[in-house]
């Protein structure tokens, strides 16, 4: 996979991309992590990426020659795969479902946004699809294209020293009896007790049905305490229920 980013701040990149995972996934060749200044992709002496808002509002908005220019001459021959992101606040919510398919592309180009915006016709004529990481406003994309960054190289194949550890975490769906689409169950390690707060019995048991049948329990509560906004669409089987009731119940004594 071949993800670019275009931005007008490429040194931003220089500390997220040389760490963890997105290192060793460069290193083993599963993922080309490249960033373009938008800046080269202007035609004037001032390279100029931004001007003044029609209509009279404040601040600077991207201009749409040279963030077209780019993804032109960025785009693989043919234009196979290259899926084109804009990131900005108005965009549809970042969730794994979307990492997931992202990361079956073979090329992504993202577009960091800036200032009070980018140019509309960037997001209706030149963008695939526009994203958001979360209800809140950013200085820039380029927080956002790095965290789209890691969230899709740890779903590629060999990317992970452990397969299964993307299929158990948190808000992955058909991860059957661990997460199923909630959040993870909570984790521990050595020492078994430390300052008065030994870990769960069950834990140490060795038994791996009681041990199962405990994370996904406790993956179901904290879901319930944390993001009860996931249990509202998900479709629980009977124990589930059973165990929603108990937790509103204790709520309210």
């Amino acid at each position: 996979m071949k993800i670019e980013i275009v931005t007008i701040f490429p040194e931003f990149f220089a500390g997220p991309f040389e760490h963890g995972i997105l290192r060793r996934a460069q290193q083993a060749g599963l993922v080309q992590l490249e960033v373009h200044d938008l800046r080269r992709f202007t035609e004037d002496r001032h390279r100029t990426v931004d001007d003044r808002p029609f209509g009279g509002e404040e601040g600077m908005v991207l201009k749409p020659e040279p963030l077209f220019r780019a993804v032109e001459q960025i785009r693989q021959p043919g234009g196979a795969g290259g899926r084109v992101i804009l990131l900005s606040a108005q965009g549809r919510l970042f969730r794994q479902p979307l990492a997931a398919r992202l990361a079956a592309e073979q090329q992504l180009i993202l577009l960091c946004g800036r200032y009070e915006g980018v140019d509309e016709r960037v997001a209706e004529h030149l963008a695939d699809v526009e994203i958001s990481i979360g209800d809140y406003v950013l200085s820039g994309g380029e927080l956002a294209a790095a965290v789209i960054a890691d969230a899709v190289t740890r779903l590629l194949p060999g990317a992970l020293g452990n397969e299964a550890s993307a299929v158990r975490e948190s808000f992955t769906t058909g991860a059957g009896e661990t997460t199923g689409g909630l959040l993870d169950c909570p984790h521990y390690t050595r020492p078994a007790a430390f300052r008065a707060m030994p870990v769960p019995e069950v834990l140490l048991s060795g038994d791996h049905r009681r041990i199962r049948d405990w994370r996904r329990k406790k993956a179901f509560e904290k879901t319930w305490r944390n993001r009860p906004d996931l249990l509202a669409g998900a479709r629980l089987d009977p124990e589930q229920r059973q165990w929603l009731a108990e937790l509103e119940k204790e709520q309210v004594r």
